[in-house]
């Protein structure tokens, strides 16, 4: 029978004791080292499996258990001890007769795995010890930041950059994050966790995708969407066709807003005239207004439509300045 070394690769952020059937099947039938105790190394000996632990190098251990037992595993640790994988690699391809080298994942991480890392690390930022700035802000604070993040991300969609999309949406989920992080210090009545964010998005998207989940059928975009509106409307307890405007939002696009939701509902409301208006600013107002109903009944957003100009323009004057003496 061929001598043996199987590196049994596991995946840290799931619980210990997760294995497939076969990585059970291969510590119990032979002796397993590793270097170092832990709650997988726990796991495994509870199911009745010897476990050595090796305190320092451990190639040389590995040679000799395999020489005496045939078949031995090594329980790698969470980076995946790849530095011990080359180097006992080198050393049977050196002396191929010692024994054969074999790769076996007894669990691997799920889609999404490393948001368990990214809560872990603003958890531990945040904590007595941690970041002593990211421990002194509140939601409050951090409002400011949210939104410039989300404006860098917007910057990446608009110039087709999905290499610095990929980074921006990782500081807005940092932001996401770090304000649960935070709400779990609120008073007990008011605190909630990053997994009642997750499970209410989940909800919320179950819920409002019933097409998907739950058989019912559509024939269009059109009706997708008129379906997503009356089940959001069944949701919330709103007053007013304006409820849940983010109010926040830069004006151009927030008239633009409330225009076409009141459209929606059949709300009619005359715009206010700008020659009847008592002062410079009034007047000013109502033209822009104006001018936002024209776009949105010429199917034009406002909002980009002033962004592109203005960029241009930009690019204008970064052409026509001076250059820089230095």
């Amino acid at each position: 029978m061929t001598a043996r070394i199987v590196l049994l690769v596991t995946s840290p952020r799931l619980p210990a004791g997760l294995l497939t059937a076969a990585a059970w099947d291969v510590v119990r039938q032979h002796p397993v080292l590793t270097g170092a105790d832990g709650e997988l190394v726990t796991a495994v000996r509870q199911a009745g499996a010897e476990v050595t632990v090796v305190d320092g190098p451990a190639t040389q251990p590995l040679l000799d258990a395999v020489a005496t037992h045939g078949t031995v595993v090594w329980l790698a640790g969470p980076t995946g001890d790849e530095a011990l994988a080359r180097e006992l690699g080198l050393r049977l391809a050196r002396q191929p007769g010692l024994a054969e080298m074999e790769l076996m994942y007894g669990s691997w991480d799920p889609p999404g795995a490393r948001l368990l890392d990214a809560v872990a690390v603003l958890d531990r930022l945040a904590s007595p010890g941690g970041d002593p700035w990211k421990r002194a802000q509140t939601h409050r604070s951090l409002a400011g930041y949210l939104l410039e993040e989300s404006y860098e991300a917007y910057d990446a969609i608009s110039a087709d950059d999905t290499d610095a999309l990929r980074e921006e949406l990782g500081d807005v989920l940092l932001q996401v994050v770090l304000h649960a992080r935070l709400a779990e210090e609120l008073p007990e009545d008011e605190r909630w966790t990053i997994d009642d964010v997750a499970g209410g998005l989940v909800d919320k998207m179950i819920r409002r995708n019933p097409h998907v989940f739950a058989g019912a059928e559509v024939g269009s975009l059109e009706e997708i969407t008129e379906n997503w509106e009356r089940i959001k409307r069944g949701e919330k307890a709103r007053h007013s066709v304006l409820d849940g405007v983010a109010l926040s939002q830069p004006a151009l696009a927030l008239a633009a807003q409330i225009l076409d939701r009141a459209a929606r509902r059949g709300v009619e409301v005359p715009l206010p005239l700008a020659d009847a208006e008592p002062d410079a600013e009034a007047r000013l107002g109502a033209s822009l207004l104006a001018a936002v109903a024209a776009a949105r009944e010429a199917g034009l957003d406002p909002e980009a439509a002033l962004r592109r100009t203005t960029l241009t323009q930009a690019e204008l004057i970064r052409q026509t300045e001076a250059p820089d003496p230095r």
